[in-house]
């Protein structure tokens, strides 16, 4: 009997896989996944790309996030959410239309140089037209738009050449465009400082900005 129970070798568990709690599992996913989207975009990622990065199965994934628009959004609201405090924040203080043009635009221009792949996650080309995802990102833009219109109207003079909201908004929503795209090309390659491909677009929009926003005392001819 004594020499059986030496020849008898303890009992080992086989390895486990180590079980996180479930919020940091999604923050591990969410990190994974933001990266993933930036560096692919939206189109080129898949669900197996995901769960190959953190190493979890597919329906794990789907268990927590639910779809892949689900979890991109889950991505690229933060991101959304910082852009629209940034830019706020900078126009907020501002008192004339043309320094809040000025001050939007150095600060988006500073966000995407801050964080690249926050930018890339939002502004991504290759984002689906139509659903929720499209959904969503056009509603930040329309904030973004609508807060910037907003604290121009508010800046400009109660007499002489006042622009109506709709002309407003329409100037927004193009400085925001052209923001972006000259956005996209300095990512191709920085050719230039993130700041001075900022002041190219200011200096570029401000003068008709500051025409277009002047009272009839500082017009010519005005009384």
């Amino acid at each position: 009997m004594t020499s059986l129970r030496r020849r008898r070798r303890p009992t080992r568990s086989l390895p486990r896989r180590s079980r996180l709690p479930r919020a940091e599992r999604e923050r591990q996913t969410l990190e994974a996944a933001h990266a993933l989207f930036a560096e692919r975009g939206y189109a080129g990622v898949t669900m197996d790309d995901v769960a190959d990065a953190v190493g979890v199965t597919k329906p794990l994934l789907y268990k927590y996030f639910g779809n892949k628009e689900r979890l991109y959004l889950a991505c690229m609201e933060p991101a959304g959410e910082l852009l629209t405090r940034t830019v706020v924040d900078a126009v907020t203080p501002t008192t004339t239309p043309a320094d809040a043009l000025r001050a939007g635009l150095l600060a988006f221009f500073e966000f995407l140089d801050t964080d690249r792949d926050a930018w890339r996650v939002l502004f991504d080309e290759t984002l689906p037209v139509s659903g929720e995802v499209a959904q969503r990102v056009a509603e930040y833009r329309d904030r973004i738009t609508d807060l910037v219109a907003t604290a121009v109207l508010s800046q400009l003079p109660p007499s002489g050449r006042v622009m109506d909201r709709s002309e407003v908004e329409a100037l927004s929503a193009a400085v925001l465009g052209a923001a972006e795209a000259l956005g996209r090309w300095w990512l191709r390659g920085e050719a230039i400082s993130a700041r001075k491909a900022a002041e190219l677009l200011i200096s570029t929009i401000e003068p008709g900005l500051r025409l277009r926003t002047r009272s009839s005392d500082e017009t010519p001819g005005g009384r």
